[in-house]
């Protein structure tokens, strides 16, 4: 059980890593949002891996108050660069 958890926290790193890359480097803004929103949806599955790890359940509260306002920052980010705010 324990070489699962390795091989997830190894692929959240490396998703996390092409992530960063792509939002410093992404020519327009609606890559940096996409961006934004991949290492968001990360975040929620490390908080979930960590809950699991930890045997906490509050990590998973955290997750999805995280996901959520994650959600509306992109869906604000995404209304601005259309013009609608």
């Amino acid at each position: 059980m324990t070489y699962i958890f390795y091989i997830t926290i190894v692929l959240l790193s490396l998703g996390m890593i092409f992530s960063i890359i792509r939002f410093i480097k992404g020519p327009t803004a609606g890559d940096r949002t996409l961006a934004l929103d991949t290492m968001t949806t990360l975040m929620v599955a490390g908080l979930v891996l960590l809950s699991a790890v930890f045997n906490r359940f509050i990590y998973v509260d955290v997750a999805l108050i995280y996901g959520v306002l994650g959600f509306i920052g992109v869906i604000v980010i995404a209304r601005y660069l259309e013009g609608a705010l």
